[in-house]
């Protein structure tokens, strides 16, 4: 007949008593964080005001935010730029440079966007808001001040030197 294995016995205890291993501690769970890909674009008029949407939709609806979204898989964020500035505004503009890029908390505890912003000159079009913005304006530094903005807009393009006149 086999014989059962032998007892576990914590360090210090003698045979026969109860004590035992202890029982292995839970792991953490790992919470798995879904890291977007999104681009936004910085663009001033002939008189230096910035280009600015009132997003229609969560994150941050209601609140104004230079125009962009998310990239489309395969979509690098500058095209993705140019894309979600004319579906947002109807411009068409052309990508200068980068100027900086930014995390910003999802609509959900499990989506952290990546934005990569860019700054765009405007090669055509006429002011219009559409998609995800349900508005669209030329803002001054003064205006931008008094607007409702997503957090850390004014901070992000203070840092990143691109604020309007």
């Amino acid at each position: 007949m086999p014989s059962e294995p032998p007892e576990q016995l914590q360090p210090g205890a003698a045979s026969g008593d109860a004590a035992r291993s202890p029982e292995p501690m839970e792991e953490p769970i790992a919470v798995s964080v879904s890291i977007e890909a999104c681009a936004g674009g910085v663009v001033f008029d002939e008189r230096r005001r910035l280009l600015v949407v009132r997003r229609a939709h969560p994150p941050g609806a209601g609140l104004w935010t230079i125009p962009g979204g998310r990239c489309l898989p395969g979509e690098v964020p500058a095209d993705a730029c140019v894309r979600e500035l004319a579906e947002e505004t109807a411009l068409v503009v052309r990508v200068v440079r980068h100027v900086g890029a930014v995390r910003r908390p999802g609509p959900v505890d499990d989506i952290v966007y990546e934005i990569d912003d860019f700054l765009c000159e405007r090669v055509s079009g006429s002011l219009r808001a559409g998609d995800d913005a349900d508005d669209a304006a030329w803002v001054t530094l003064a205006q931008l001040a008094e607007l409702p903005t997503v957090p850390g807009l004014v901070d992000a393009l203070t840092q990143w030197q691109v604020l309007p006149a």
